[in-house]
């Protein structure tokens, strides 16, 4: 929906709650008028319902207000009586209607002095998790959320396994997009599996302030531009699905490039601005290999707590292949009594991948030879020209397009490139983008494979790690990885463990919590 769209909705959503509650703001000794001045009328509703004013707030932020109107319309017509099992039912399956009904035809009284404590233990139970559901969705909106690192992208730095915190307030937090969505998942209800949103309406792209931009090396996690499914949620009906861009699936990588970035890969090495990147030393890049062995003496367990050899595959009495390997564990393989020979696998610089973004024939090299790219930042122009089209054609269309509202179409007529039927022959861009990579170089789906990350898909920074599990562990002892439990994601240094002062400060706080709460009985 357009900004016009949107405006043209909230007025309507103000002509519907006037015409449904004008008389009962009269009852309840206010104004009729005060029903229908824009978010005044929310302030005096608290008033007239005994709730705080900031309810008013809830009533605007995204996904919490599916929430809060609800428990409204529940609370306005308690205030007017109707206080019975059925009139909660009404209320709310006639989605607030039912205020109609009390509004121009039931005979009610305003209950000014109603008591706001419930009257059961299962409503004191409801209200109770009502709240908690709220406070939760606000701070997994727009505070913080917990993430799980599926692949093993970014090893050694997270590991597979690793429940993370993701702050959404470093980069500044990006309001929902999509409207109408179940609180605290993402694309899909557990258990049922269905889907867990519905396509429209959408909010324009829009970020709150914050406090630090995406560094060159920074570990990001972002919304996965190109997903989309063929098949959704056990649909096989040919169709083309496309998500929302705040429920595409949640990635997290290293950002190798910023805006204004010019980038290139060597050798499996990332230069940026022509100078190798310059990596924390918390980061491990990792590469495959391969060799010749004397002899067929290799311990898996030994294999991985001296080199971190996870996967080391012969294809034949001699040769072997392995993934993920660091240069320091690799040097130190190669004096293993068993190894012959070990090499680095680099894909040659005249090797072109088809697969490798933009794809086919415009591809820019391979997995480990990328041509030189520039980085679009917002605000620069770009000569545009058939040669580099295919770099920015998806940008143009769909992140700078349909995404944000405004489609636009790329055309080529013989050696002219067209925007919406007119010559385009440099374009300035609308927002920010980035280049992401995995540490594991040779198990990573990436930008190299699929492009650049705009700045609407950004999600928020990893910066703590409060669980990790291996489940290649024997027992759950071995599966818990007690030295990762409460360790920061960046920093300097080896990862530290804060998991001892944070039983020491829950301890703490339950024994104050007693005391506190046996003093207040006695007094």
């Amino acid at each position: 929906m357009t900004m016009t769209q949107w405006f043209l909705f909230f007025i309507a959503v103000q002509v519907i709650h006037f015409l449904g509650t004008w008389k009962l703001y009269k009852k309840a000794g206010r104004q009729p008028w005060e029903a229908i001045v824009p978010v005044y009328n929310a302030v005096i509703l608290m008033k007239i319902i005994g709730r705080p004013w900031w309810w008013t707030i809830l009533l605007f932020i995204p996904i919490v207000n599916l929430i809060m109107f609800p428990v409204i319309w529940v609370e306005t017509a308690r205030s007017f009586g109707k206080n019975s099992t059925t009139d909660t039912a009404l209320v709310i399956l006639t989605l607030g209607i039912y205020l109609y009904y009390l509004n121009y035809a039931a005979p009610v009284t305003y209950k000014a002095d109603r008591s706001l404590v419930p009257k059961s233990s299962s409503g004191e139970w409801t209200s109770s998790i009502l709240f908690a559901v709220v406070a939760a969705t606000i701070v997994h909106t727009y505070v913080m959320q917990p993430f799980t690192i599926p692949t093993g992208s970014l090893e050694r730095t997270l590991l597979i396994g690793d429940y993370l915190f993701v702050s959404k307030f470093h980069y500044g937090a990006r309001t929902p997009m999509t409207t109408v969505s179940f609180p605290m998942v993402h694309d899909t209800i557990p258990v049922l599996g269905i889907k867990s949103y519905l396509d429209k309406p959408q909010l324009p792209y829009f970020r709150l302030p914050g406090f630090q931009n995406i560094k060159r090396s920074d570990i990001v996690v972002f919304s996965w531009p190109v997903d989309t499914v063929n098949r959704f949620y056990g649909l096989d009906d040919g169709k083309y699905y496309q998500k929302p861009i705040d429920k595409k699936s949640n990635y997290v990588k290293r950002a190798v490039g910023i805006p204004g970035d010019s980038l290139k890969v060597v050798d499996g090495k990332v230069y940026v601005n022509n100078k190798p990147l310059e990596l924390p030393d918390r980061a491990q890049l990792q590469y495959s290999y391969q060799g010749t062995s004397k002899g067929s003496g290799f311990n898996a367990k030994n294999l991985y707590d001296s080199y971190k050899i996870v996967n080391l595959q012969f294809f034949n009495s001699t040769q072997f292949a392995t993934q993920s390997i660091t240069d320091e564990n690799a040097e130190r393989f190669r004096n293993h009594p068993n190894v012959s020979s070990l090499e680095r696998i680099i894909a040659p610089a005249d090797q072109k991948d088809p697969s490798i973004f933009p794809k086919g024939n415009a591809s820019l090299g391979n997995r480990d030879q990328i041509a030189s790219v520039y980085i679009p930042k917002k605000g620069t122009s770009t000569p545009i020209n058939v040669d580099n089209i295919a770099l920015y054609k998806r940008l143009i269309e769909v992140y700078e397009g349909t995404e944000m509202g405004h489609p636009q179409t790329i055309s080529i007529s013989g050696n002219q490139v067209l925007l919406d039927n007119a010559p385009l022959t440099q374009y300035t861009f609308k927002q920010d983008y980035y280049w992401m990579m995995g540490d594991n170089r040779h198990n990573s789906e990436d930008s190299r494979f699929w492009g650049f990350v705009p700045e609407n898909h950004v999600v928020g920074k990893p910066v703590f790690i409060w669980f990790s599990w291996d489940s290649n562990g024997n027992g759950i002892m071995e599966k818990i990885r007690f030295e990762r439990l409460f360790t920061t994601v960046g920093g300097n240094g080896q990862p530290v463990s804060y998991f001892l002062y944070f039983i020491v400060a829950l301890v703490a706080y339950f024994i104050i919590s007693k005391v506190l709460k046996n003093r207040k009985a006695k007094s």
